[in-house]
């Protein structure tokens, strides 16, 4: 992306896939791709520099727009502090209740916990469903269940509690995204606080 500068400010914003007529000289899109940053810049035009100091991991922030600023002879974009999405359930307030939105102490929104929680369930629903038929077989035939079965199943339960809990524990939204975060140790295991539901 580019944008045109004149008198020192920003005046609109260019893709580059056509060209462009400046002060009644028209220019070809080549100017694009085959001039300099320098021979640009000389007629006004600046390739915008991307700055995401600021941006955050949208699975655990709300970013802002990005803004535009021209200064020291370059154009750049940045974003401004994220916003952490909410980490809990939110109920309806007295005021929200006053302001006809919902009832006070009914659920308003869904937090990050929730959502994760769901997900963990539905991956260890979806690893015991690959065994169910052990179980099944059991019921109808009386045959019995593999000890490795069974000693996985278990695993899973006990794997799917801990992560429930972990996740329910999470203070705020940087530590829910420090459970997810992987690392890699220094025998070249990568894994993340959270752990996984175990696979058979």
């Amino acid at each position: 992306m580019f944008a045109l500068v004149e008198s020192g400010s920003i005046t609109k914003f260019l893709n580059g896939n056509k060209g462009i007529t400046l002060n009644d000289l028209q220019y070809p899109r080549a100017i694009y791709t085959l001039w300099t940053e320098a021979e640009r810049n000389a007629i006004g035009i600046y390739s915008i520099v991307y700055d995401d100091t600021n941006k955050k991991d949208e699975q655990w922030y709300i970013n802002t727009n990005q803004s535009y600023a021209f200064a020291n002879d370059k154009v750049t974009a940045t974003y401004g502090s994220a916003t952490a999405k909410a980490h809990a359930d939110a109920n309806f307030t007295a005021e929200d209740e006053e302001n006809g939105l919902g009832t006070e102490g009914e659920l308003k929104s869904r937090g990050l916990k929730y959502k994760l929680i769901q997900t963990v369930k539905a991956q260890a629903a979806g690893e015991l469903s690959k065994t169910d038929w052990y179980i099944t077989r059991k019921a109808e035939k009386s045959t019995a269940i593999p000890s490795a079965i069974t000693t996985h199943r278990n695993l899973v339960r006990s794997r799917q509690a801990a992560m429930e809990t972990s996740i329910t524990n999470a203070s705020d939204t940087p530590a829910l995204e420090t459970l997810y975060t992987y690392t890699e140790d220094s025998d070249g295991v990568v894994s993340r606080p959270l752990a996984e539901i175990p696979n058979l």
